[in-house]
């Protein structure tokens, strides 16, 4: 359970209610399909989780963390154990993918081999994207655009503007849960020549670019209705600012570890129900 991350789960939740949404917003919500493509995008969450922790044991990003503890570094599982555990949890995505491809055809084949490789290669392989300042345009595009269009093909058969456009915001909040995670390890991952994004910035900077990406989802999720085809019930999600006020906060005043692991773990239940608000706007 702690080499899953049970708290990084929202990641894959929250897209899968938005694409049903929409789907259901149009009469094409198909409570099997959506069940199936939750478990799958749950499955493929704990194997990239499980793939991370190997990766970055391998590579000395973990040996002097201030995050979450990590179960290779710590020694409590080896890591084969975790590698069994991933390539298992990969197989019941495959599984699941199985359904998936009888419902929607091949590009559901090519959404699921990109989304393990993406695992896969976020901090391991031979050019891990996660270490070049690339995470945040992985994680916006697999748990936002891919996550939530994807949910909609299944159900609906197409993918629309309106699909594409919904992804837009929770492909900003999830990119937040990220963007803490790199200000918190600034210094720890520029030590083991992690070069992630908040790195190339620097503290000051990267900070903002959480406060940003925070107010930029809230202004996509406005944008729903201003200029899209959504109703203002889409101003729902607008509901959940409150909950942003004490991330933002230690993001922008905190550089200890406990406080910014509060903020990480605030940023992910932020992103679950701004994802749920915005769901039911969406089929108003």
């Amino acid at each position: 359970m702690m080499a899953a991350r049970p708290p990084t789960l929202t990641a894959a939740l929250a897209p899968v209610l938005v694409g049903t949404a929409v789907a259901a917003r149009h009469h094409d919500f198909a409570p099997a399909t959506a069940l199936v493509t939750l478990f799958a995008a749950l499955a493929l969450q704990v194997g990239a989780n499980l793939a991370n922790d190997v990766s970055d044991f391998r590579r000395g990003a973990d040996a002097e963390r201030i995050g979450p503890p990590r179960v290779t570094q710590l020694g409590l599982l080896t890591e084969r154990e975790v590698l069994r555990g991933m390539w298992v949890v990969f197989g019941a995505a495959v599984l699941a993918g199985c359904y998936l491809v009888f419902v929607g055809g091949w590009p559901i084949i090519a959404i699921g081999l990109a989304s393990i490789a993406a695992a896969l290669a976020y901090t391991g392989g031979p050019w891990p994207f996660g270490y070049r300042g690339l995470g945040e345009l992985f994680v916006f595009a697999f748990f936002g655009v891919v996550a939530v269009t994807g949910t909609y093909y299944l159900q609906a058969g197409e993918v629309t503007g309106e699909a594409l456009a919904a992804s837009i915001p929770v492909g900003l909040t999830v990119t937040a849960i990220l963007v803490v995670n790199n200000v918190r390890d600034i210094e720890t991952d520029r030590a083991a020549g992690k070069r992630t994004l908040a790195v190339y910035l620097g503290r000051r900077l990267a900070r903002w670019q959480f406060v940003i990406t925070v107010a930029a989802a809230y202004a996509a999720a406005a944008a729903l209705w201003l200029i899209g085809d959504f109703s203002g019930w889409t101003l729902l999600s607008w509901l959940s600012i409150p909950l942003a006020a004490g991330p933002v906060a230690a993001v922008l005043n905190r550089v200890e570890g406990p406080p910014l692991n509060a903020a990480l773990r605030s940023t992910a239940r932020l992103h679950l129900v701004f994802g749920v608000l915005l769901a039911l706007g969406l089929i108003r």
